[in-house]
């Protein structure tokens, strides 16, 4: 998308980092609000990577529309860099940004 291997790469590093960082304060969140019984579902859950060997279906499903609004509100803040990152190039490409180094 960027058209550079390296940005690609500190991309995916900050992506990594960032949900590594999410993964924790919500384990943490979560073992504060449902103690041991966290635990339990904790021991028996990857906490980053998932296991599709673990996968088991369930007869009854729930499905949360605050859960998935905040899903996609979540998503929009990656969705809103495209623009910053267009007009920061449009800026460059006009003289109006000086450009202090190139990465790709």
């Amino acid at each position: 998308m960027y058209g550079s291997v390296l940005v690609a790469a500190a991309l995916a590093l900050v992506s990594y980092l960032v949900f590594r960082v999410t993964a924790r304060k919500e384990a943490e969140f979560l073992f504060g609000k449902f103690g041991p019984a966290y635990s339990v579902y904790a021991e028996r859950t990857p906490p980053f990577w998932p296991n599709p060997l673990l996968f088991h279906d369930q007869a009854e499903r729930r499905f949360s529309t605050k859960a998935l609004r905040r899903t996609f509100t979540d998503g929009l803040y990656f969705l809103a860099l495209f623009p910053a990152i267009e007009t920061i190039e449009q800026l460059r490409i006009s003289g109006m940004l000086p450009v202090f180094f190139t990465l790709y």
